[in-house]
């Protein structure tokens, strides 16, 4: 048995179906505050899928909603995959309360929910931002770490969080620190917006910064390839890897002239000028990802083609 939270979100939902097509049983748990029903419907059709709707930040929703049910689960809970999370930085950075709620407490309530029942296992989908805005490879050794928005902090926090519960009573602890994901089911992210954009107006588009920022991205499918690999074969108490394509990344001209493309548009593109899109916001970074081909795992797809494949993906759901 499987426990996945934000099981109804970007990532959660692809984790689910990836876990029950491998013949795991899975309990999900959401509060669709950013996950969709519809993400879910493939899982709901599946009979080892089981979903829960519940606050993982709030105690006694907690006690009252996920407690009942996983007590009486027919078998013990393997790992606990913790997905749950605010994914819209913006909103952290408007008011930093979004990130200590939907980022830190349901992290913090998540390992409470697993001392009560004995779960000792979990994975953590944590982020690049824990590092901040440095000119230096970002590797798993580095430090300090002084992330420049809530969303970096309050991720961070919730490493700590974990790492001091693997002391406590935790046997096993992976922390996965993403790059930029994209994919179909997108609720957030540079081409989710430009989509978005589109659909409102196709004369112009507006683009945040003046272009050239450039970060990794990686498909939402390579990312649980690499979670699963992580899980199945590091063997640390606490094991802390980065997960990424091997190249430097996408360029954002190169990713909104592609979101044009695969809407087939000929919008021209206004950039707001800057080097950056947001408060926040990391223009550009270097991140290895050295360790995790030490272990054995690499990407099929570089930075540019998770791009063009993600564009089309969500013009097409999006339905422009």
């Amino acid at each position: 048995m499987m426990i996945v939270t934000g099981a109804a979100g970007f990532i959660g939902s692809h984790l689910v179906d990836r876990l029950l097509a491998e013949g795991h049983k899975v309990l999900g748990i959401d509060n669709f505050l950013r996950g969709l029903p519809e993400n879910l419907m493939r899982a709901n059709e599946h009979p080892e899928f089981q979903l829960v709707e519940a606050d993982l930040d709030n105690a006694d929703s907690m006690l009252a909603s996920v407690d009942p049910i996983v007590a009486q689960l027919e078998e013990p809970v393997d790992t606990v995959w913790h997905m749950a999370a605010n994914s819209d930085i913006g909103a952290g950075v408007a008011d930093p309360g979004v990130d200590l709620r939907d980022t830190f407490m349901t992290t913090f309530e998540t390992l409470n929910l697993m001392r009560r029942h004995g779960m000792k296992r979990i994975v953590f989908a944590s982020t690049s931002a824990v590092y901040g805005e440095t000119k230096e490879v970002m590797h798993e050794g580095f430090g300090p770490l002084l992330p420049i928005s809530s969303y970096g902090a309050m991720k961070l926090a919730a490493e700590a969080a974990i790492s001091a519960a693997a002391e406590a009573h935790l046997e096993r602890a992976w922390i996965c620190r993403f790059p930029n994901v994209i994919g179909s089911r997108g609720t957030h992210g540079i081409i989710y917006d430009l989509v978005n954009k589109l659909k409102v107006r196709q004369d112009e588009m507006e683009v945040l910064g003046d272009g050239t920022q450039q970060k990794p991205y990686l498909h939402v499918t390579e990312l649980v390839d690499a979670m699963m690999f992580i899980h199945a074969n590091s063997p640390d108490k606490r094991a802390l890897y980065n997960i990424g394509p091997e190249d430097a990344g996408a360029e954002v001209k190169f990713i909104a002239q592609t979101v044009l493309d695969a809407a087939k548009l000929p919008t021209p593109i206004r950039y707001t000028g800057g080097d950056r899109g947001w408060v926040g916001d990391v223009p550009r970074f270097e991140y290895s990802v050295e360790k995790l081909a030490a272990l054995g795992w690499r990407p099929a797809s570089a930075s540019t083609d998770a791009v063009v494949r993600a564009a089309h993906e969500i013009v097409a759901e999006r339905g422009l």
